[in-house]
């Protein structure tokens, strides 16, 4: 009896712990709400429409968002803590945001962009009260001289090193000119190498990558550990073309460095903006590559 009871005991612990090992795990998988633009891309919109969006966002299984409305030391035209607050009560948190702010004619020439850095304070001082993870830079336009790139390089140091002191990352986000070349240098090459990497990461834009004839994986290997966070990106829903490698991607997260991943969906196959964000999170959740 005493037997029987242990191998009882045994085969119960057997299949708990199998249970619990074959459990599906949820993916952590962010949205950058530029995608539903359509839906919440204005104060007006968004006051009119965030909870529905929010939650339908959080049913397909995303579990974060990327800001893309940033203004004036608001979010969608509500304060840091109200957005973050109508994030959390649709079950997602608030990973990131883009803005970003040029610098001017003069501070461009000058390489004194002490005006600027002004702006940021109370940029940077919104995103922490928002509980903001990470702020990213989404475009600056291609320069005209590695002067102007330098100053830019610097300049993106300078918000780095303050996003850092107030516990925050600081990134730049492709599009697919920054691989042209600016004086015979490759721009997002030049990039990565006059950043400071403690300071500023980059935000690989993936789809625009391939666009620019580039290799996403060719400059993890590059630049290893430069690529914290991703923009995973297709022509329209992820997986609809086949242009963009994303199992090459995914597996190579231990050598980009990469901790998080955002989905962005900039057109769509039909008008049902919300259909094309769950075919991108179904095909995301079903992909085996994708932890």
């Amino acid at each position: 009896m005493k037997r029987f009871f242990h191998i009882f005991v045994a085969a119960i612990c057997t299949a708990a712990f199998c249970a619990c090992t074959t459990a599906e795990v949820k993916k952590d998988i962010a949205v950058q709400l530029y995608s539903v633009r359509d839906l919440i891309g204005s104060p007006e919109k968004y006051a009119a429409n965030h909870e529905a969006v929010l939650a339908e966002l959080a049913s397909y299984g995303y579990t974060a968002v990327e800001a893309a409305n940033y203004s004036d030391g608001k979010f969608y035209g509500v304060s840091p803590e109200q957005f973050r607050s109508d994030v959390e009560a649709a079950g997602m948190k608030v990973l990131s945001s883009h803005c970003g702010k040029e610098l001017s004619p003069e501070e461009l020439a000058s390489g004194d962009f002490t005006e600027s850095m002004k702006w940021w304070d109370l940029c940077i001082a919104a995103h922490k009260a928002a509980g903001m993870q990470y702020i990213v830079t989404p475009w600056m336009r291609v320069p005209s001289s590695l002067k102007d790139l330098q100053t830019y390089c610097d300049y993106y140091n300078a918000i780095g090193k303050k996003c850092a002191e107030n516990g925050m990352g600081y990134g730049y986000h492709n599009h697919d000119h920054e691989f042209v070349k600016v004086e015979g240098e490759t721009m997002y090459d030049y990039m990565i190498s006059h950043t400071d990497a403690e300071y500023v990461f980059f935000q690989m834009d993936v789809y625009w990558a391939v666009i620019g004839n580039a290799s996403p994986v060719d400059y993890f290997t590059a630049y290893p550990g430069r690529f914290k966070v991703l923009h995973i990106k297709d022509n329209k829903e992820i997986g609809q073309s086949g242009m963009v490698g994303f199992d090459a991607i995914f597996n190579s997260f231990a050598v980009s460095g990469t901790e998080d991943y955002i989905v962005e969906v900039e057109r769509y196959s039909t008008d049902d903006v919300m259909g094309s964000m769950k075919a991108s999170a179904d095909y995301l959740i079903a992909a085996p590559f994708v932890k």
